[in-house]
Protein backbone atom coordinates (compact mmCIF):
# COMPACT_ATOMS: atom_id res chain seq x y z
CA UNK A 1 0.00 0.00 0.00
CA UNK A 2 1.64 3.33 -0.71
CA UNK A 3 1.86 6.01 2.06
CA UNK A 4 -0.68 9.30 1.68
CA UNK A 5 3.12 11.58 1.14
CA UNK A 6 4.15 9.21 -1.99
CA UNK A 7 0.16 9.96 -3.84
CA UNK A 8 0.75 13.24 -3.03
CA UNK A 9 3.45 13.63 -4.50
CA UNK A 10 2.49 11.68 -7.61
CA UNK A 11 -0.79 13.66 -7.95
CA UNK A 12 -0.54 17.10 -6.31
CA UNK A 13 -1.59 20.00 -8.85
CA UNK A 14 0.90 22.36 -7.41
CA UNK A 15 3.39 22.81 -4.38
CA UNK A 16 1.53 22.50 -1.28
CA UNK A 17 -1.76 20.83 -2.93
CA UNK A 18 -3.40 18.58 -0.78
CA UNK A 19 -7.28 18.94 -1.58
CA UNK A 20 -7.10 19.09 -5.21
CA UNK A 21 -9.89 16.14 -7.22
CA UNK A 22 -7.12 14.37 -8.46
CA UNK A 23 -5.53 14.30 -4.85
CA UNK A 24 -8.92 13.17 -3.41
CA UNK A 25 -9.45 10.52 -5.83
CA UNK A 26 -5.78 9.04 -6.01
CA UNK A 27 -6.44 8.96 -1.85
CA UNK A 28 -9.77 7.06 -1.94
CA UNK A 29 -8.71 4.44 -4.93
CA UNK A 30 -6.19 3.74 -2.69
CA UNK A 31 -7.57 3.20 0.12
CA UNK A 32 -10.67 1.37 -1.45
CA UNK A 33 -8.10 -1.25 -2.98
CA UNK A 34 -6.49 -1.73 0.59
CA UNK A 35 -10.43 -2.24 1.86
CA UNK A 36 -11.36 -4.57 -0.66
CA UNK A 37 -8.54 -6.59 -0.03
CA UNK A 38 -9.65 -6.64 3.64
CA UNK A 39 -13.36 -7.62 2.67
CA UNK A 40 -12.16 -10.63 0.41
CA UNK A 41 -10.85 -12.65 4.07
CA UNK A 42 -13.45 -11.14 6.49
CA UNK A 43 -16.62 -11.41 4.15
CA UNK A 44 -18.75 -10.39 7.28
CA UNK A 45 -17.40 -6.86 8.15
CA UNK A 46 -20.18 -5.19 7.21
CA UNK A 47 -19.11 -2.10 8.84
CA UNK A 48 -15.91 -1.86 6.87
CA UNK A 49 -18.45 -3.09 3.65
CA UNK A 50 -20.68 -0.20 4.38
CA UNK A 51 -17.28 2.16 4.66
CA UNK A 52 -16.02 0.91 1.38
CA UNK A 53 -19.53 1.81 -0.30
CA UNK A 54 -19.48 5.12 1.41
CA UNK A 55 -15.78 5.77 -0.17
CA UNK A 56 -16.91 4.36 -3.79
CA UNK A 57 -19.95 6.64 -3.84
CA UNK A 58 -17.00 9.83 -3.09
CA UNK A 59 -15.05 9.41 -5.92
CA UNK A 60 -17.41 8.14 -8.04
CA UNK A 61 -18.87 12.66 -7.41
CA UNK A 62 -15.54 13.52 -7.63
CA UNK A 63 -14.94 11.93 -11.39
CA UNK A 64 -18.38 13.07 -11.91
CA UNK A 65 -17.43 16.74 -10.95
CA UNK A 66 -14.21 16.66 -12.92
CA UNK A 67 -16.06 15.19 -15.81
CA UNK A 68 -18.48 17.97 -15.50
CA UNK A 69 -15.92 20.61 -15.24
CA UNK A 70 -12.49 19.83 -16.34
CA UNK A 71 -12.76 17.17 -18.86
CA UNK A 72 -8.88 16.72 -19.72
CA UNK A 73 -8.00 16.15 -15.92
CA UNK A 74 -10.99 13.58 -15.90
CA UNK A 75 -9.26 11.99 -18.72
CA UNK A 76 -5.66 12.48 -17.31
CA UNK A 77 -6.74 10.68 -13.83
CA UNK A 78 -8.16 7.95 -15.01
CA UNK A 79 -5.66 6.89 -17.59
CA UNK A 80 -3.26 7.41 -14.62
CA UNK A 81 -5.24 5.32 -12.03
CA UNK A 82 -6.24 2.64 -14.78
CA UNK A 83 -9.91 2.96 -13.74
CA UNK A 84 -12.46 1.78 -15.85
CA UNK A 85 -15.00 4.75 -17.21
Amino acid sequence: MKTKNEILQEFKVHESDTGSPEVQIALLTERIKHLSDHLQMHKKDFASRRGLLMMVGRRSKLLKYLKKNQFERYRSILDRLKLRR
